[in-house]
């Protein structure tokens, strides 16, 4: 790889020598907790994935939301008809406006809302990555110091009192008849 003469009983390396097939450094000889193979993987494929055109709502975020149809908004009851041609063209009009239109948009602003919803879901993840979690794990960290110290001032001055008094009402029987 280094350019040069080439021995016969070297290896030719098809990724970066410093990553060891019996597992990596941390983990030697240790194949099933070798994640670096499969983690460069996936990074490789979100970015190089291909995306499908004919499907491109796989998640069904907007089943319910953006499906409009002619019938959805506009709708003659019996007894209240058009013209026939009316009626065609409107439905015309109606459906490739509404088709060249949203086209028109996402040409004009689809790209740069994509770029503002990039970079807004990276400053989200950046966010909560790097600020939230941490935050939320120091937070709990202390919380249970704390909870340690207020369980055992409980343990200590509480439970003794609520025993002694618990002893004491201990034999006091309460007996219900009901006169009629």
């Amino acid at each position: 790889m280094t350019g040069g003469l080439k021995d016969e009983g070297t290896e030719e390396y098809v990724h970066s020598p410093f990553i060891r097939k019996q597992g990596n450094i941390y983990k030697p000889n240790n194949k099933s907790m070798d994640d670096d193979g499969i983690n460069e993987k996936a990074f490789e494929d979100v970015h190089t994935k291909e995306i499908d055109l004919v499907n491109r709502d796989p998640k069904h975020l907007n089943d319910e939301v953006v499906k409009v149809d002619f019938e959805d908004v506009i709708a003659e009851p019996p007894g209240t008809y058009s013209f026939d041609g009316v009626w065609k063209a409107s439905f015309t009009t109606f459906t490739v406006t509404k088709y060249w239109f949203y086209r028109l948009l996402t040409a004009l602003v689809g790209i740069p809302l994509a770029l503002v919803w990039g970079i807004f879901f990276a400053i989200l993840s950046f966010l909560h990555i790097w600020a939230v979690v941490p935050c939320v794990k120091s937070y709990l960290i202390e919380i249970h110091c704390l909870s340690r110290v207020y369980s055992i001032c409980i343990h200590t001055f509480c439970d003794p009192f609520f025993e002694a008094v618990g002893k004491c009402f201990s034999n006091i029987h309460v007996r219900a008849v009901k006169e009629v």
